[in-house]
C-alpha cells in the first residue's frame, strides 16, 4: 500500500513542478496556484497516510484485560497512569459521600 501512495506522491509532486515550470515561463499566476495546490495535496496524503497507520496499529492492538478485571490499552497506556488508576478503587466513585 506504501509503495501504491508514494508512486503517487511522486506523480503529484512531478506534475506539481512541471505547473510551476510553465507558471514561470507564461508569467501566469494560476498556474502557480494550481502547482501550489497539487503539492499540498501530496503533502497532505502523506500526512494523512502516516495519520492513519498509526490509528490503525493501536485500533488493531486493542484493549488488554488484566487479573483484575480492569481494561487497559496495550502499550498506549504508562506505567504511571496504570498505578494512579489503581491506587484509585471505582468503588470509592459509586460509595455516597458522607456529611
Amino acid at each position: 500500500m506504501l509503495l501504491l501512495i508514494l508512486i503517487v506522491v511522486i506523480a503529484l509532486v512531478a506534475w506539481a513542478l512541471r505547473l510551476m515550470e510553465q507558471a514561470l515561463q507564461s508569467q501566469e499566476f494560476s498556474l502557480m496556484l494550481a502547482g501550489f495546490l497539487v503539492a499540498s495535496s501530496a503533502a497532505a496524503m502523506m500526512t494523512v497516510y502516516f495519520l492513519m497507520g498509526n490509528y490503525m496499529s493501536y485500533i488493531q492492538a486493542g484493549p488488554l484485560v488484566s487479573q483484575d478485571g480492569y481494561v487497559r490499552q496495550s502499550s498506549y497506556t504508562s506505567t504511571s497512569q496504570l498505578a494512579a488508576r489503581e491506587s484509585f478503587p471505582a468503588v470509592w466513585l459509586s460509595e455516597p459521600a458522607e456529611n
